[in-house]
């Protein structure tokens, strides 16, 4: 029987690994344990490891070296290593991405290791475009993250235990602004720029849930972490806020200081996101990507997607392509017919762009359909993404002309995920012909 895992833990014994092992498990981040480093490096050979956890109490007296050699280990791609101890600045100069206090919540680890493993193939990403957009005499620049103190919004009434959390992130020199209120929240975020979020559960839960679920529909503020501080652990389960949109739970249990490195970790994790993102949209001005939509053309996009496609099998990760084709409903007919739809195209695309991840690549393939290139990522993983950006832009109204009301613009969507064989154009066009409205029969 095949062994599919993503996350590889390195520990003598199962003392403090088990848990958590049984924990990422269940929340399908599914794990495999070595015992040492040579089992490790034969294991990153032969399963698709996404990122690695080393308890660093439990590996022996090299334990400070097992990063970079895991890393080395999985060359060309990059592996994220979370180390499995108290957190120490020191730990980054020995390779690790992230360490964690025992013990280590299992929903807490599988979000941490969702940005940690996006990042990576971010980075990866960008390597890549590096190497398309110099095929055609262009250059991208370096991303650089933001420099300065970290900027947090912190949303609720003014608890003690919300006060407290307020005051270790200002003892780490970030900038907190306090907001009590939903509408000052947002006055802040629509005035102000964020690099996290913290929001205090208190009595009323479902307003904090209420302005996340209202950044993650607003295209600006999608990206922004959000940690939702709570007063015990069964107020609400992590996997539901999660569902919700919120990037992090941290509750009562768990000590002020420590959230607010949690707070603070995710970030830094933004503004390197938010590097690489802006690196990338400086592509818009090359003169090579569609003049309207600042998306790939349709020659650039198969040009990237052969690339992908290679770098992907040299580096053992899925790739998957999203097709988005403007769904034929009468509004969005009587829109087209009266040129309004032409208009919105633009707007439809710009959103399309802003929405997808800094890693995914975003074309438009003809005058209403839209492609999605998305590595490292499954095809229900994918068709997931995709179904939430055209969410997103269905929640928008779109003019329609004098006396008219405004039309909403929905998609018919296909996913494909490329074959082990298959080529990355077979892959788009079954992706495409899912994309076709079904006949009723």
């Amino acid at each position: 029987m095949a062994i599919h895992a993503r996350i590889l833990i390195v520990a003598r014994s199962d003392v403090r690994a088990g848990p958590l092992a049984v924990g990422l498990d269940s929340l399908g981040w599914r794990t495999v344990t070595a015992r040492g480093p040579f089992a490790a490096i034969a294991t990153l050979a032969d399963l698709e490891i996404e990122a690695a956890i080393v308890d660093l109490a439990d590996v022996g007296p090299d334990a400070l070296a097992y990063a970079r050699r895991l890393k080395a280990a999985c060359a060309p791609r990059r592996m994220p290593v979370v180390a499995l101890a108290h957190p120490d600045p020191a730990l980054a100069a020995h390779g690790f991405d992230l360490a964690m206090a025992h013990p280590a919540h299992p929903a807490q680890t599988a979000m941490r290791l969702e940005t940690l493993v996006r990042m990576a193939v971010a980075e990866e990403e960008f390597e890549l475009r590096l190497e398309t957009f110099a095929e055609r005499g262009r250059r991208l620049e370096t991303p650089e993250a933001e420099g300065g103190p970290l900027r947090v919004l912190c949303i609720g009434e003014p608890a003690p235990q919300f006060l407290a959390l307020s005051n270790a992130l200002a003892g780490h020199q970030a900038q907190v602004v306090g907001a009590f209120t939903s509408y000052t929240a947002f006055d802040y975020l629509h005035e102000r720029a964020f690099d996290a979020v913290a929001l205090w559960a208190g009595e009323n839960q479902q307003e904090a849930l209420s302005i996340v679920a209202g950044m993650r529909r607003n295209t600006r503020l999608y990206h922004i972490p959000a940690l939702l501080y709570q007063r015990g652990l069964a107020d609400l389960p992590a996997a539901d806020a999660f569902d919700k949109g919120v990037t992090d739970v941290a509750s009562q249990e768990v000590s002020e200081a420590d959230t607010a490195k949690r707070v603070l970790e995710l970030g830094r994790s933004y503004r390197r996101q938010n590097a690489i993102r802006h690196a990338l949209d400086k592509a818009r001005s090359s003169g090579l990507m569609d003049a309207s939509t600042g998306l790939f053309t349709r020659d650039l996009f198969a040009s990237h997607l052969v690339r992908l496609t290679a770098a992907g099998r040299a580096r053992n990760r899925p790739l998957s392509v999203c097709v988005l084709r403007l769904a034929e409903r009468p509004d969005t007919v009587a829109a087209r017919s009266g040129g309004w739809l032409d208009k919105a195209i633009p707007q439809i695309g710009t959103m399309i762009g802003r929405l997808v991840r800094a890693e995914d690549t975003a074309a438009r393939l003809g005058p209403e359909i839209f492609a999605l290139a998305l590595p490292g990522t499954r095809a229900a993983a994918a068709s997931l993404a995709a179904e939430r950006i055209a969410a997103v832009i269905a929640c928008t109204a779109f003019e329609a002309g004098p006396n008219r009301p405004p039309f909403v613009a929905e998609f018919d969507i296909g996913v494909a995920e490329v074959g082990p064989m298959e080529s990355a154009a077979r892959a788009l066009e079954i992706a495409a012909e899912r994309s076709l409205p079904r006949q009723a029969s």
